[in-house]
């Protein structure tokens, strides 16, 4: 497989700080990257640095072949940008939004049009192109600044938080389209949503204070992570009996209680039979492992305590 990005040892500081430090990356052509991390793990710099927004301090990175400091014009002819804000042109109608990109890119009506007609329909918004981006809701206007960037055809497209702030049903509505582009170009995403990388992304990167903590794709870094050994007991009755006899088992490392329901974590998996033994009877409906999620992976790697 091609690469379509290569990063190796990139460095970027700010004042002495370093956002990115020793970054290496290679992320094949044709599939759909994730790069996760806390606010300030330096993802956003990554993007800026990449779509030649910003100069690295140190290190080289690459776009389909082309140095992104001696062959800028190239990279920018070939990738398209989602960045986190909705940078509409207020005063331009959603179409003609989309023909200026079109233009910039140095595209003949001829070949736009046709182009911006197939995306305003697959998005849903063929019937509002002539209205202004201030009359759409969030949603609306996440999908027209997704369209934008795939204008000129890019190969490769860097989504960064694409879908922050919209609702349930737009969220979804830019997944199913992100979906379609799968193999026909290069994605690389960055997102909060981790239901959102776990679905969409090929591999994931996990990365933290400027560094990549682990690579793989999200089953694999599960799988990985899959050690901390928790289950869900749901009870007929006596709970509140239940609750605290399962506080007094040195082996329950922690324990949450939902009603009936109750997670908790053993020490190691081999506490299981004991557990039973402390607690079995008639009084219990059910007992089943829980898988670990990549918000699992993602917390216990980064920690759990809230970034500014």
């Amino acid at each position: 497989m091609n690469t379509a990005i290569s990063l190796q040892g990139i460095i970027k500081t700010y004042n002495g700080l370093r956002a990115v430090d020793d970054f290496s990356l290679d992320v094949r052509s044709g599939t759909i990257f994730g790069l996760l991390g806390p606010n300030g793990a330096g993802k956003t710099t990554l993007i800026r640095i990449l779509t030649t927004l910003l100069r690295p301090t140190a290190g080289t990175a690459r776009v389909e072949g082309y140095d992104i400091l001696a062959s800028a014009k190239s990279v920018r002819r070939l990738i398209g940008v989602v960045p986190q804000e909705n940078n509409l042109d207020r005063y331009l109608t959603a179409r003609e939004n989309l023909v200026l990109h079109a233009r910039m890119h140095g595209l003949q009506a001829g070949d736009y049009n046709p182009r911006i007609d197939e995306l305003l329909e697959l998005t849903g918004l063929a019937g509002r192109q002539h209205d202004f981006p201030d009359t759409y809701s969030g949603g609306m206007q996440r999908r027209l600044v997704v369209i934008r960037a795939l204008i000129h055809n890019p190969r490769v497209l860097f989504l960064d938080e694409p879908t922050t702030g919209l609702d349930p049903q737009s969220r979804r509505a830019v997944w199913d389209y992100i979906q379609t582009l799968r193999s026909r170009m290069t994605i690389f995403l960055t997102t909060h949503y981790l239901d959102e990388a776990d679905t969409l992304c090929d591999r994931i990167v996990i990365m933290d204070h400027g560094k990549a903590l682990v690579d793989g794709s999200s089953t694999e870094l599960k799988e990985a992570f899959a050690h901390s050994h928790r289950y869900l007991l749901t009870f007929r009755a006596n709970e509140e009996r239940y609750e605290q006899t399962l506080r007094s088992l040195p082996f329950v490392r922690e324990l949450e209680r939902s009603g009936a329901v109750f997670r908790l974590e053993l020490a190691e998996e081999e506490y299981l039979k004991p557990l039973m033994d402390s607690i079995g009877g008639p009084d219990i409906r059910s007992i089943c492992l829980e898988e670990p999620t990549l918000e699992d992976v993602f917390i216990e790697l980064t920690g759990r305590k809230v970034r500014e």
